[in-house]
């Protein structure tokens, strides 16, 4: 019972250069798990795509149910303008096709952004031999061997063994009264005077528009620095236990983000549609952490309650929105005041729009430690890479000219 799914080190990242990439890292791949990789594009419907580096340029396409390395870039209904060092981050899976979108850093030439992303399992398939999801492939099992109610929540005195095995199946946890009223409130009062704190250029806040044109701070970045209730919180045994569930050597949080959920957000990432949280890149060094949701208030149906898929961090899928086609039923977690929710890295999730009251939460992360001998960055993301992410809707849509919509 695991779920650490890595299957890369980050010493192993490297500058790749274009005649590297096309004549030995792609071949071998193929030569590797082409065929995997095939049916999982065809399984996807993923056009056929063309990567084209300055005057270069090769193509992906399958062939008798085979990915296979082409040169006649024209023909391909996906043309990605991108440069050696994206393509070398891609390959490594440093960032995903929509990653490459947010930062910029790809420009659909030809095709839409729906045809480009839905590479992204075909290229786990390829790179690291993960087969993409079929339907049927997962199940929801109790340890009996029979269906996992999936409405189960938990205490903090329940039993581990059953804890873990949950986690394990479903990818996500809800825990109930966690947290006492007193210490919520109190983290509420320090997250008020943060957002009130918030500007739009400060690099710490993440920013909306609501239905009636104004911009609203949602998101504090590293509010655990500008709250001590919460600081101590993070600290707390009530969850640092869970660093230790899965036998996977998690680490205990360090740092935390302070949301609010408010009514008619029409753009921003407040209400994030579905995604994975390695939907940017790093999949495969970084899952599965788990994401820790502390309920500063309740959130049911009328205010916003998180959503997930269970079972998802067990399939390889698109990361950056649902798949259509993906079999696995959603799930909302209501909770009131000092629950807890926790969901895999590969978890697929979404926040819903509260639609009467506006709520709020934190959250933090547990994330694995490094393997052995391995070198990981201190932080996927600087701070200012961090901060900047709150732009990334318009990076998107001029990714395909203006033709993809978050959360549609």
């Amino acid at each position: 019972m695991t779920i650490d799914q890595r299957t890369r080190r980050y010493k192993e990242i490297r500058d790749l250069s274009f005649g590297e990439m096309v004549d030995a890292v792609i071949p071998a791949a193929i030569e590797a798990h082409g065929d995997l990789a095939g049916r999982g594009a065809q399984a996807l419907d993923a056009p056929s795509v063309a990567f084209a580096v300055g005057a270069a340029g090769f193509t992906l396409a399958v062939s008798d149910s085979k990915l296979r390395l082409g040169s006649r870039v024209d023909d391909a209904p996906v043309v990605a303008e991108l440069d050696e060092a994206a393509l070398s981050r891609l390959i490594q899976d440093q960032q995903t096709p929509m990653g490459l979108a947010m930062t910029s850093d790809v420009h659909l030439a030809r095709g839409r952004m729906d045809d480009w992303i839905s590479w992204e399992p075909v290229l786990r398939a390829l790179f690291d031999g993960r087969p993409v999801h079929d339907p049927g492939a997962v199940t929801l099992v109790d340890a009996e061997g029979g269906p996992l109610d999936l409405d189960t929540t938990f205490r903090l005195d329940d039993d581990r063994e059953e804890i873990r095995h949950f986690l394990t199946e479903a990818g996500f946890l809800h825990f109930t009264g966690v947290f006492e009223p007193d210490e919520m409130a109190a983290v509420a009062d320090d997250l008020d005077r943060a957002l009130a704190a918030a500007r739009p250029d400060d690099g710490a806040s993440w920013w909306a528009t609501d239905a009636g044109g104004n911009d609203r701070a949602v998101r504090v970045l590293w509010f655990n620095e500008k709250s001590e209730a919460l600081a101590s919180l993070l600290n707390d045994g009530r969850l640092t236990w869970l660093a230790a569930l899965t036998g996977d050597d998690h680490r205990p949080p360090t740092s935390a983000e302070g949301l609010i959920k408010p009514l008619q957000i029409a753009r921003g990432l407040s209400d994030l549609p579905w995604h994975k949280d390695c939907g940017q890149g790093h999949h495969s060094y970084m899952c599965n952490g788990m994401t820790v949701g502390i309920s500063i208030t309740g959130a049911d149906r009328d205010s916003g309650a998180l959503g997930v898929i269970p079972g998802s961090h067990r399939a390889n899928t698109l990361s950056a929105t649902r798949d259509r086609r993906l079999d696995l039923a959603t799930r909302k977690l209501e909770t009131e005041t000092g629950d807890i929710t926790v969901h895999c890295s590969d978890t697929l999730h979404r926040a819903y729009p509260p639609t009467k009251e506006q709520r709020k939460v934190v959250y933090t992360a547990l994330p694995l430690a490094p393997l052995p001998g391995d070198a990981p960055p201190v932080t996927r993301y600087s701070r200012d890479d961090r901060a900047e992410l709150t732009s990334v809707e318009d990076r998107i849509e001029a990714a395909d000219g203006g033709q993809t919509h978050l959360g549609r």
